[in-house]
């Protein structure tokens, strides 16, 4: 297993033996969040769903937030990766809400964030958002750092969660 296998393990586990539940929406991620979860033996005790919230479009759709709900708050920021990861929790019913926005690259986003910048939010029983910058411009490398900093930021709020 790789170390983004075995760092998704690792919260599976936490997850499971607390009895709670997942649901994720990632937009530059581009689903790996959702995958790495999947891809643990077990994962239907846990993950509830996910979307890849990349446009308005789909963000107002699979998340039901309206546009007013926006006022103030613009993509690829941590209040925006703290209103998705409410929004998932709500939307299905779960335990933990766990959302990712940013810029995976080769450039930068409409908003004037760089490549390699994203946001992170997690909702439950702790509340916590980080922004990484990666200073990098490698999409897929980019992706992949994303979801490490993803998992260690659940990882973390799930161990004070116990």
């Amino acid at each position: 297993m790789n170390e983004l296998g075995n760092r998704a393990q690792a919260v599976a586990t936490l997850l499971k033996d607390a009895g709670h539940t997942i649901g994720v929406s990632e937009s530059s991620g581009g689903g790996l969040i959702s995958a790495c979860l999947l891809a643990v033996p077990g994962a239907s005790a846990y993950f509830i769903g996910g979307a890849v919230t990349y446009t308005r479009t789909s963000h107002k759709a699979f998340l039901g937030v309206p546009d007013e709900a926006l006022t103030g708050i613009r993509s690829s920021t941590e209040g925006y990766a703290a209103l998705n990861a409410r929004s998932v929790r709500k939307a299905l019913g779960t335990t933990w809400g766990l959302a990712e926005t940013g810029a995976s690259g080769p450039t930068g986003n409409r908003y004037g964030d760089a490549a390699g910048h994203t946001c992170i939010a997690v909702s439950g029983p702790i509340e916590r958002s980080i922004t990484l910058e990666t200073g990098k411009s490698g999409r897929e490398a980019n992706m992949w750092a994303f979801v490490d900093a993803t998992f260690q930021l659940l990882e973390q709020c799930l161990q004070e969660a116990e």
